[in-house]
């Protein structure tokens, strides 16, 4: 009885909480947020995604990142995006975005949206919805998204590592960082599945090659491995990498399942999820079903973007993504001061 009474308690305290949400005006998320204040947001954003992706292929799997390193950083608030300043370090320049890269196309899409709407549409919601666009260039599935995110005024730099989990942590600790944002197992083992596209550098690679060849890898694979990584201190500014699926690498599909049981994962992860208990079942599952591969994923994206958003009047909607309001105004007041004769 007491545990019923308790139950009710939370249930109508959550309903209160979600009430004064609303009565403050705040809805949180909803699907299409700016269907009043600007129609056109998503149509420009996704028009922008298939220009940009049409002259460079590898824009995509840099949104598709964006979403996971932003959005597992405690908050899907673009603070990824944020410059350094003085006071504090970009997210940007922490080991852990080592190759991120093609910012400067997220600022094309936010420019056009300014065009369109200045200041309604938060860089947060640019970021999560050119990731979910992005997804479609690359043969992925449509995922529709909820939108109302706003903007984190600072860098999460110094969280990075406690929340963003790692291609060389043991599979116990990737299941636990992102169960705390709410994605089970088939979720997270989906979710890994972005490993179908792009590349990885060779320095996340070379402690499988050398000193020794890990025996775990497929002995035809690390000829390939070898070749495009041929020095066991790469330079990590050089353009060495190999790519994460040799059969489809522009497309995002469920053969990297197929790779990873044929022991061709790159990245210790990857040997990992097609060999522990608590992920092997999904792992084969997904190889077989690509409709199975799609709906995981899609349902974790989903749970990902809507990872503890700030919405109502937490945070802001910046006038550009790599800089926070108050230094953007700063910056601009520099910029006339100099100006002046």
């Amino acid at each position: 009885m007491g545990s019923l009474c308790l139950l009710l308690s939370l249930t109508l305290l959550s309903f209160s909480a979600m009430a004064m949400a609303e009565s403050n005006g705040d809805p949180g998320l909803v699907m299409n947020f700016y269907k009043d204040s600007c129609p056109q947001a998503e149509d420009i954003i996704k028009e922008q995604v298939k220009l940009l992706y049409k002259r460079h292929k590898n824009t995509a799997f840099s949104w598709l990142r964006n979403i996971f390193h932003d959005c597992a950083v405690q908050s899907c608030d673009a603070s990824l995006l944020l410059d350094s300043t003085r006071r504090s370090l970009s997210e940007k320049e922490t080991d852990r975005s080592f190759g991120l890269r093609n910012f400067r196309y997220l600022d094309t899409i936010k420019e056009a949206v300014e065009r369109e709407c200045p200041e309604v549409v938060s860089c947060a919601d640019i970021l999560v919805l050119s990731g979910r666009d992005g997804i479609v260039a690359l043969g992925g599935p449509y995922i529709p998204l909820k939108t109302g995110r706003r903007d984190g005024r600072r860098p999460r730099s110094d969280v990075v590592e406690q929340y963003l989990p790692d291609h060389n942590e043991s599979i116990s600790a990737v299941l636990d960082k992102f169960g705390a944002m709410g994605i089970d197992t088939p979720g997270v083992v989906a979710l890994l599945g972005a490993h179908s596209v792009g590349r990885t550098h060779c320095v996340k690679l070379v402690h499988r090659l050398y000193p020794e060849v890990d025996p775990a890898l497929n002995p035809s694979h690390v000829e390939h491995m070898l070749h495009k990584c041929p020095d066991p201190i790469p330079d990590p500014k050089a353009v060495q990498y190999v790519r994460n699926d040799r059969g489809t690498p522009m497309k995002l599909d469920n053969n990297y399942y197929r790779n990873i049981l044929d022991n061709k994962g790159l990245l210790i992860v990857d040997h990992q999820l097609a060999n522990d208990a608590r992920t092997k079942p999904y792992v084969k599952k997904m190889a077989k079903s690509q409709d199975y591969f799609f709906k995981e994923f899609s349902r974790a994206i989903a749970i990902l973007t809507e990872n503890n958003p700030l919405t109502g009047s937490k945070g802001e909607i910046r006038k550009v993504c790599n800089v926070a309001n108050k230094h953007h105004h700063h910056l601009e007041q520099v910029e006339e001061v100099v100006e002046l004769p």
